[in-house]
């Protein structure tokens, strides 16, 4: 077998966003192991484009089937031959495709959902960046995993540190998960100031670029409460062995405390690229030019408890935790109707946990959600977060 024909094919859903442009990077790093078979992009034609010509996928994808027609004349204009789709249904199509090794879950918010699900009974392998999947339907995709034998390897740097600090602990108990939280731009904020912030203030996160609305996120902690969802279905622990530490250097991006009272941890440079390339490569590390921590210029790494009264997002998420069912959808759906108000200027940053926990209090509870009933919590939920808003 060529080299050519060894390497491993790629379908990279939410190539032009942050985690897409990164995990292309690793592919310009190590194109003897690495091709693309497929970019699918929400709205970013013109880098989509770009990435086209340069990757030469056998399939380019667009979720706003509006887009369409220019996508396909843009392509046309290069000389691209393969083939052009659009839409939910292609998107959730492509990721089945025979050819395909490892499809990228990189795609923002709930949209991400039934792509991965499709992926896993397909067989696929995961590198899951998309938080909102496990968020949204943790049971379902954790067993859907088993059932197709289909590995889930997390992308996320917090989630990446975990898995790697689990690597040959096979069999040992978890006595905790220490998920780390740089405390983004509003760490030392105080609830007065944050009354007033906007969202070109909350877009200046002190250590990630990353893209809007996980940059939102992080600010309000909603995302690290995301994460600690995220760890309990991906490491079958209870919500109360999950420990938020907000540590601001970002070095250590998570650790592991074991029975013994032991602690792993795995620490390295805010750089997305390490993780999204241990996920491709796993169990192999693969020689990189990523930058390194250099432990003796950081000299203090400093760990803090988390603010449930200035950052309330974080105690609402342990909350849907802990009442299970569809709440956890209805968390998410909420916040992304806030999120996006935050960032169009229609509401203030602390009003976003206002209307994600009026959200949770209003919505109907499903005890065993199905597929159908996650939709429809999703939709329900968002009407509800719109009505709040209006």
């Amino acid at each position: 077998m060529s080299k050519a024909e060894s390497r491993k094919q790629l379908a990279i859903l939410g190539s032009t966003g942050s985690i897409g442009t990164q995990t292309l990077d690793v592919v310009r790093a190590n194109p003897d192991r690495y091709a693309v078979y497929a970019l699918c992009a929400h709205r970013s034609i013109d880098l989509l484009v770009a990435q086209a010509r340069e990757f030469h996928p056998e399939v380019v994808c667009i979720a706003d089937e509006s887009l369409y027609e220019e996508l396909s004349r843009q392509l046309a204009a290069i000389g691209y031959a393969g083939k052009v789709w659009a839409g939910a249904d292609a998107i959730a199509w492509v990721v089945t495709m025979p050819s395909i090794d490892i499809v990228v879950a990189s795609m923002v918010g709930y949209a991400g959902l039934r792509p991965t699900i499709e992926a896993i009974k397909a067989g696929k392998t995961i590198a899951l960046a998309n938080k909102e999947t496990l968020v949204v339907a943790g049971e379902i995709i954790c067993e859907l995993a088993m059932t197709h034998h289909a590995p889930i390897l997390p992308v996320d740097s917090e989630h990446s540190a975990i898995f790697q600090s689990l690597v040959g602990e096979d069999g040992n108990e978890i006595e905790k998960i220490l998920l780390t939280a740089s405390g983004g731009p509003f760490r030392t904020f105080t609830r007065e100031q944050m009354e007033t912030v906007t969202a070109a203030d909350a877009l200046k996160h002190p250590n990630w670029d990353m893209g809007a609305k996980i940059t939102i996120d992080s600010a309000s902690m909603m995302n690290k409460g995301f994460e600690v969802i995220e760890a309990k279905w991906l490491f079958g622990v209870p919500v109360e062995k999950i420990q938020v530490l907000v540590h601001p250097q970002s070095i250590v991006h998570s650790a592991v405390q074991f029975t013994d009272g032991a602690i792993k941890a795995q620490l390295g440079a805010p750089d997305m690229r390490l993780p999204i390339q241990y996920a491709l490569s796993f169990p192999e590390r693969l020689q990189s030019g990523f930058p390194r921590a250099d432990l003796f210029a950081i000299r203090n790494l400093t760990f803090e408890e988390p603010d449930l009264e200035r950052f309330p997002n974080l105690g609402l998420a342990y909350e849907a935790t802990r009442r299970g069912g569809n709440i956890p959808c209805v968390l998410n759906a909420a916040n992304e109707v806030a999120n996006l108000a935050f960032r169009e200027g229609r509401c203030a940053f602390l009003q976003m946990s206002d209307v994600i926990a009026a959200t949770m209090a209003k919505a109907p509870f499903v005890a065993k959600p199905t597929y159908d009933d996650y939709v429809a919590t999703d939709a329900e939920a968002r009407r509800i977060a719109e009505r709040l808003l209006n």
